[in-house]
């Protein structure tokens, strides 16, 4: 391929977006360029203030503990009072909270202002993944979601570098900063992003049309979505085990923790250098057949672990899983916002938001066992598993749920509401969504 090629189908990848999408994904590069807080915390809490490994790993879990509460919180507050004013608080929120941790030495405070931060940083992805639903159309949802899952590894790739050579700084400084580039964030959002919450539709005699109440119940209540919801929480499984049992396989191999940190840094790498060309290939793809791909390629990436020996075959297994993870993220944001109703987009956002937030605290503290127990290949047959049964799922589950016609355009779907959901009385069908 010549470089003009290259050139061209770049520029394919990112063109075609209204500005508010641009104004967004800087945000995002924004936020996460200055994300040290959770990339230093484990090595604060141990060398700096002298806890132990047990105590950094549990303040760990608490962030991702915070995060089950606020994904929903956030969903919700993202439909009732909008996008914006739900991006604008919770990122000041989070920005409080990484502030609050260059002050706060106690054991108790600093657990507290962890947990409370997993909900702000939770609790803000529904608004911009329902924004993002808002301003883009439908056969472009994808690739936007894709560009803003490149901007934030490319934030954080920036934050690990940074953070590293600023560490003689100190740990505090590292989380001041981190809440000034989260406050930038929610200055950015503040000027320069519309507010893209629907409006109220109207009939033809323009009055206006009244939504059937949509709750977290009527959600999980919607048998598609909530297909999708159970397995992609399967995958979320699969995608944090190594970050937890990669590092604990190697050192018990016998290979030191710079080998593990040259291994891990493949993923940010590859991300960072080909999710635009992933983009590219996977296209106007099925989106149940790249969820199926996804989740074979995080079985086989994860389930060679088992037979890796050395850094350069570790390395080799994280860039299968890695592939994985480009293509399964911002098909599985499609695909919420695919099943989603235009009104209740933010609620659809924040209960698929759970399941990487449950993952988050569950598989961090089952992998350690795992490890510590039957021991690292156990875990690694056990992720081969899980992913190979998502696979199967996605692929007999999901196919009429997702299913595109001819011109590769997604079917319209009955309203789940209306057959899963159905209001219990006349009245209750009259109740505006948000009251």
């Amino acid at each position: 391929m010549s470089i003009d090629s290259l050139r061209r189908s770049a520029r394919a990848t990112v063109s075609g977006f209204p500005q508010g999408f641009w104004w967004l994904w800087l945000s995002t590069l924004v936020n996460r360029t200055g994300a040290f807080v959770l990339t230093f915390l484990s090595l604060y809490l141990t060398v700096e203030l002298g806890h132990s490994a047990w105590f950094a790993g549990l303040v760990v879990a608490l962030h991702g503990l915070g995060g089950v509460a606020g994904s929903p919180l956030g969903g919700t507050l993202t439909d009732r009072w909008g996008r914006r004013p739900t991006m604008v608080t919770m990122h000041l929120a989070a920005a409080a909270c990484a502030a609050a941790l260059a002050v706060v030495t106690s054991a108790w405070a600093i657990a507290t202002v962890v947990l409370l931060m997993g909900v702000a940083m939770q609790a803000v992805r529904p608004s911009i993944n329902a924004t993002i639903a808002d301003m883009v159309p439908a056969h472009d949802v994808r690739r936007a979601y894709a560009l803003n899952y490149w901007a934030l590894n490319l934030g954080f790739a920036i934050a690990s570098i940074g953070g590293g050579a600023a560490i003689f700084l100190g740990y505090r400084t590292l989380f001041v900063v981190d809440a000034v580039a989260t406050t930038l964030c929610a200055v950015i959002v503040f000027l320069r992003l519309p507010e893209t919450r629907p409006q109220a539709r109207t009939d033809k005699a323009g009055e206006p049309v009244v939504e059937a109440k949509v709750s977290m119940v009527t959600v999980l209540r919607d048998a598609p979505f909530r297909t999708l919801v159970l397995l992609n929480l399967l995958v979320c499984l699969v995608f944090t085990a190594p970050w937890i049992g990669l590092p604990l396989t190697m050192a018990d191999q016998g290979l030191s923790p710079s080998s593990y940190g040259m291994v891990i840094a493949v993923n940010g790498i590859v991300i960072v250098g080909f999710q635009l060309l992933v983009n590219k290939l996977t296209d106007k793809r099925s989106p149940v057949l790249l969820l199926t791909l996804s989740s074979l390629l995080f079985a086989v990436g994860t389930g060679a672990t088992a037979l890796a020996g050395s850094p350069v075959a570790f390395a080799a297994t994280v860039i299968v899983w890695t592939v994985g993870e480009m293509i399964h993220v911002p098909t599985n944001a499609a695909a919420t916002a695919r099943l989603a109703p235009e009104h209740a987009r933010g609620r659809y956002q924040g209960v698929m938001g759970m399941s990487w937030a449950v993952a988050g605290f569950v598989a961090p503290i089952g992998a350690g066992a795992v490890v510590g127990g039957p021991g690292p290949d156990v875990l690694w047959a056990a992720t081969a598993a899980i992913g190979a049964l998502a696979a199967v799922g996605y692929l007999t589950r999901l196919r009429k749920a997702l299913a595109d016609d001819e011109d590769g355009v997604p079917m319209p779907l009955p309203d789940p509401r209306a057959t899963e959901a159905a209001p219990a009385t006349a009245k209750d069908a009259q109740t505006p969504v948000g009251s």
